[in-house]
């Protein structure tokens, strides 16, 4: 699947909720079926800054593709992060600096620490495929 069709998985499975209250309460459930990160991971080379919960977004790459793996102490954010960790794991380095994430209904109500949280976990999956194009 391209990524630009994942994107659209991910559209697709929130447009329903018409109420952000539900779409948040989808995005909570989602995010209790993701695994937690392991704790050697949850250090500070990992932590997102700019939010007020705990989050941290693990990098790896493999065969080309990058994988991004993601844990917060708080539901929304390890939800809305799982989202973009979804979206962009298993992608080309190319490919996730060609698109950016539009997810209808999520990030306008969240409050501007989570939205700030969510640009920098963005920020920092674009800088990784930034460093994996330049060393592979």
């Amino acid at each position: 699947m391209r990524i630009e069709e994942k994107r659209d998985q991910i559209v697709e499975e929130l447009m329903p909720f018409e109420d952000h209250f539900e779409r948040f309460a989808y995005i909570i459930d989602r995010a209790k079926g993701h695994p937690p990160l392991a704790d050697e991971y949850k250090i500070d080379t990992f932590l997102i800054e700019g939010c007020l919960s705990q989050l941290w977004i693990f990098p790896e790459f493999k065969e080309g593709k990058c994988y991004f793996y993601t844990d917060s102490d708080a539901a929304i954010t390890k939800g809305t992060a799982a989202l973009l960790c979804e979206l962009y794991s298993g992608e080309t380095p190319e490919d996730i600096l060609s698109l950016e994430p539009d997810f209808l209904g999520v990030t306008q109500h969240l409050s501007p620490n989570r939205r700030n949280g969510l640009t920098n976990v963005r920020k920092k999956i674009k800088a990784y495929a930034e460093l994996c194009l330049k060393n592979h």
